[in-house]
């Protein structure tokens, strides 16, 4: 089944994606039951709506949960690059060391094709790149995204993932200065 969850439809279409979405909210506000049937019933729609859209349950939650986390704008512009991305890192660790944050991160996850996740870290790149370019646009040195995601990104994700430390933003910022004073197109030394 092809991959709908990332069109952003018009019409019927959007009024149908809205209305499950909202369902799928409103059920986990209540601690309802998510089943397609629950979701289905809630949002006013059939079933075979939702499978046909979507395939299964965990696509559809992977879905609503990747527009949980879209950014709503760029990232706060501080005038300076190292604090661009200390702020941006902060507000990451905010919304994901939550309890629903956790739960929207393992939704995205849990789904069998791997399409949301990759939306999902292209979000991430996204933002980094606005911060870059900002910086560039001010002369400042700095060091690519790809980087940053797996020196800084990919350690607290897997932290997040898989241990019973919790995230905090003193740790995410470590790994964040360790980042920048190890590159040297960022003003760092050179590793030879």
């Amino acid at each position: 089944m092809a991959d709908k969850s990332g069109v952003r439809p018009g019409g019927r279409s959007a009024r149908i994606q809205a209305a499950v979405h909202h369902a799928v909210h409103q059920l986990q506000q209540r601690r309802g039951e998510l089943t397609v049937p629950a979701i289905a019933a809630c949002a006013g729609v059939t079933p075979s709506t939702i499978y046909r859209r979507w395939g299964d349950l965990a696509q559809l939650l992977s879905d609503v949960a990747l527009e949980q986390v879209r950014p709503d704008g760029e990232p706060r512009d501080t005038g300076s690059y190292r604090e661009d991305l200390r702020a941006w890192l902060e507000q990451y660790i905010d919304e994901i060391a939550t309890d629903p944050g956790r739960a929207i991160v393992r939704d995205i996850l849990a789904c069998p094709t791997p399409g949301n996740a990759g939306k999902c870290a292209e979000f991430t790149r996204q933002q980094l790149d606005i911060i870059r370019d900002r910086a560039l646009a001010r002369g400042e040195p700095v060091v690519d995204s790809d980087t940053l995601i797996d020196a800084v990104v990919a350690p607290l994700l897997y932290r997040l993932l898989f241990s019973i430390t919790p995230l905090s933003a003193g740790h995410a910022l470590v790994l964040l200065d360790r980042t920048l004073a190890s590159c040297p197109e960022a003003g760092g030394p050179a590793f030879y």
